[in-house]
């Protein structure tokens, strides 16, 4: 056998180029705890679905919050990208209500995915006020995209019946009536 066919004890081990690591790794992130939960999500778990070897998340992530705050950032982020898609091609005061109405009857918590996520986030900000400021830039997006076409209190009001009535609608075990929801937009937004 010749020098050059075996790596000696000496040579380093050529490195993989993997510049979507990070991405890959908060995008598993995100899949396990969709799965497990976030008390259920591990280095190991993260590392085993992103593909990658353990060793990994300490390389990209000081820690576990660290980690669970890019994901449900990115997360948010997402979320709020959507709403302000929505509201953005609303044009008049009707297409905004049906707009705010298609929010709640289609796109939040489209899949139950989105619906784990969103109170994964939720529980986790309600235990730690440093993942408030996750929810908060979350709220303030949404309010901010439905400003462009209501008053400042109505956004408010808006927001909240978004997030409550969504919460209704993927837990009851009732049918749901869309009507009733644009009839309830329309009553908080005073739009006939």
């Amino acid at each position: 056998m010749t020098a050059s066919a075996a790596p000696t004890a000496s040579a380093p081990r050529a490195r993989r180029h993997d510049p979507e690591r990070r991405d890959r790794i908060v995008d598993a992130c995100l899949d396990v705890i969709a799965e497990h939960g976030v008390a259920g999500t591990s280095h190991r778990r993260v590392a085993a679905a992103a593909d990658v070897p353990l060793g990994s998340m300490t390389y990209h992530f000081a820690g576990m919050d660290e980690l669970l705050r890019e994901a449900f950032g990115r997360f948010t982020r997402d979320a709020a990208a959507q709403f302000e898609r929505r509201m953005s091609d609303a044009r008049t005061p009707e297409e905004a209500v049906q707009a705010v109405t298609t929010l709640i009857t289609h796109d939040v918590f489209a899949t139950q995915r989105d619906l784990v996520l969103s109170h994964e986030l939720y529980t986790l900000a309600a235990r730690d006020p440093a993942f408030r400021t996750l929810t908060n830039a979350w709220m303030r997006r949404s309010r901010d995209a439905l400003g462009r076409h209501f008053d400042p209190a109505t956004c408010r009001v808006l927001d909240a019946f978004i997030e409550g009535m969504t919460i209704h609608r993927a837990l009851d075990t009732e049918p749901h009536d869309d009507v009733d929801v644009l009839g309830a937009v329309r009553r908080l937004t005073r739009v006939p």
